[in-house]
C-alpha cells in the first residue's frame, strides 16, 4: 500500500475508514500494521471501490473505534459504556495491548508514581513476597501457594506447591514463573520449579545432583543473568550447601559453587547478577544469620572475589544490623539498610573498609507507636534508589542519593516487600496482604 493510502474496514457490519500512515502507528508486530506488509495482504476484498483497500474483522466495533482514536491521536479515551476488560481483550487480539499500556501510564519515574489501585489478598496471614511481572503483572507469594495477578490486575490460577513453603518466587518471562520451595521432611518435594504464569501448570523441575546422583534440596534465593543461566541458594540434608546454576534453555544443572568456611551461601538471602562484573553478589542477612556476609561470586574462577562481613564488628556497631542489601546500577557499590533504616554504602572496588553510614532515612522514619513494623527493603530503578520504611517507601535520586519523594497511602499496614517492573511498583502491606499498585501518569498529549 502507498504510504499515507486509504483503508476502509468493516467491523462487524460498522465501517471505518482510516490510512496507512495511521496504521503504521501499530507497528508491524500488529495485526493492524501487519496490513502494510504486501505478502500478508490476503483478506482485502480488491473492492470498495476508488482504489480504496477494504477489509471485513469480525469483532467488536465499539472497541475498534476506540484502539483507531488511539492509534490516531496517541491517548486513550474510554467511553463510560464501554468495560475496559473488553477493550482490553479486543486490544490483544490486535496486538496493541503495548500501546494500551503506554497510554494508561508512561514511563518509571519514581517522583511521579501516583498509586493506581489497591487490591485485597484473601489469604490469612502474611504474605511471603512480591514480584513484578515484565508486562506490568505481579504475584504474591503466600504460605503453600504464589497468586498470580495479570496486567489489568485480574487473578489468574495460583500456583500451588502442596503444603511446601515458599521462599522466593521470580519471573523468568512474562509467561514463565520460577518457584523456590522449602524441602519438607520425609519427602523428596521442594526445590525450585518453573510455572506458567497464566495457567499455573507445572513446567520442569530443576534438579541437584552431587555425584550424579539426584539430591532433594531447599532452594532460598532466586537470580537470573543476561544470557542464559539460572541461579538459587541451595540447602541440602547433608554437604550440599552453596549456589546452584541451572541453564535456562534446557533446565539442566550446568554448576554448583559449595559454601566456602565462613559463607552461608545455602542460606543466602538475595541474589543478584552483576553483568559488567560477570559475578553473582550472595547476601546472606540478619536475622536469619548472626553475622551478615555479603560477597561476589565468579564462577569461571571459581572465587569468592569480594567480600564483607559485619563478623567481629567493633561493640559500637553491634546495633547496625544489615537486614537487606542491593548492589547499585553503576555496580560500583552496595547499599545497604538497617533496623533504623538508616542506609549504608559499600565500595566494590575496594577490598578493604566498612559501611558508610548515612541517617538520612532515619529522619523520615513514620513508625507510629504500637504499630506492627515490618524489615525494610531496597530496590534500584532507573538510577534512583527506593528503600521501604514501615508504611512507607522513600525515594533517594542523583548522584548523592538525595530524598526526593515518598510513597504512602493511608491505610494498609506496613510494607513487608515491594517491587518494581513492567513500569509499576507493586507494595505488599502486612495487613490482609493487601498490595497497591503505582503507576507513572502518561506525559501530556501535546
Amino acid at each position: 500500500m502507498a504510504a499515507g493510502g486509504r483503508v476502509r474496514f468493516n467491523v462487524g457490519g460498522q465501517v471505518f475508514e482510516t490510512t496507512t500512515t495511521t496504521l503504521a502507528n501499530a507497528g508491524r508486530d500488529s495485526m493492524l500494521g501487519a496490513l502494510l506488509d504486501s505478502s500478508w495482504n490476503v483478506s482485502s476484498s480488491g473492492g470498495g471501490g476508488g482504489g480504496v483497500a477494504e477489509y471485513f474483522i469480525d469483532r467488536n466495533p465499539a472497541c475498534f473505534a476506540v484502539l483507531l482514536d488511539l492509534l490516531r491521536t496517541g491517548s486513550l479515551h474510554v467511553p463510560p459504556h464501554l468495560p475496559e476488560k473488553l477493550l482490553y481483550r479486543e486490544a490483544l487480539y490486535y496486538g496493541l495491548l503495548d500501546h494500551v499500556r503506554a497510554a494508561r501510564w508512561g514511563a518509571f519515574d519514581g517522583d511521579r508514581l501516583r498509586l493506581a489501585a489497591s487490591v485485597p489478598g484473601r489469604a490469612p496471614g502474611d504474605g511471603t513476597a512480591i514480584r513484578a511481572a515484565p508486562d506490568g503483572g505481579c504475584c504474591v507469594a503466600h504460605g503453600g501457594a504464589v497468586r498470580v495477578y495479570n496486567w489489568m490486575l485480574d487473578e489468574r490460577r495460583p500456583v500451588s506447591l502442596d503444603h511446601s513453603q515458599v521462599n522466593d518466587a521470580a519471573y523468568l518471562d512474562a509467561a514463565t514463573l520460577l518457584v523456590a520451595a522449602r524441602e519438607r521432611l520425609g519427602k523428596r518435594d521442594g526445590g525450585m520449579a518453573a510455572f506458567s504464569a497464566a495457567s499455573g501448570e507445572l513446567r520442569h523441575r530443576f534438579r541437584v545432583a552431587h555425584d550424579r546422583q539426584a539430591k532433594s534440596f531447599t532452594a532460598g534465593a532466586l537470580a537470573f543473568d543476561q544470557d542464559a543461566s539460572v541461579f538459587a541458594s541451595c540447602k541440602g540434608r547433608l554437604n550440599e550447601y552453596g549456589v546452584g546454576v541451572w541453564d535456562r534453555a534446557t533446565g539442566e544443572q550446568a554448576d554448583f559453587f559449595y559454601e566456602p568456611p565462613g559463607c552461608a551461601l545455602g542460606d543466602a538471602d538475595r541474589l543478584q547478577w552483576l553483568d559488567a562484573a560477570g559475578a553473582l553478589m550472595v547476601a546472606t542477612l540478619f536475622p536469619k544469620a548472626d553475622n551478615c556476609f555479603i560477597g561476589l561470586l565468579d564462577f569461571r574462577a571459581k572465587d569468592v572475589v569480594w567480600s564483607w562481613s559485619d563478623a567481629g564488628a567493633a561493640a559500637s556497631l553491634d546495633d547496625k544490623r544489615v537486614l537487606h542489601a542491593i548492589a547499585m546500577e553503576d555496580e560500583r557499590s552496595v547499599c545497604v539498610i538497617n533496623q533504623y533504616d538508616d542506609l549504608g554504602f559499600l565500595d566494590l572496588r575496594s577490598g578493604a573498609g566498612g559501611v558508610r553510614w548515612s541517617s538520612r532515612s532515619k529522619l523520615m522514619n513514620r513508625k507510629v507507636p504500637g504499630e506492627e513494623s515490618c524489615y525494610p527493603k531496597l530496590a534500584t530503578h532507573g538510577g534512583q534508589l527506593f528503600s521501604s520504611m514501615n508504611d512507607s517507601i522513600s525515594v533517594f535520586s542523583g548522584p548523592e542519593y538525595v530524598l526526593t519523594s515518598t510513597l504512602r497511602r493511608s491505610h494498609g499496614g506496613a510494607i513487608c516487600d515491594f517491587s518494581i517492573g513492567g513500569d509499576r511498583l507493586f507494595a505488599l502491606h502486612n495487613e490482609e496482604n493487601v498490595f497497591d499498585v503505582w503507576e507513572t501518569p502518561p506525559p501530556p498529549i501535546i
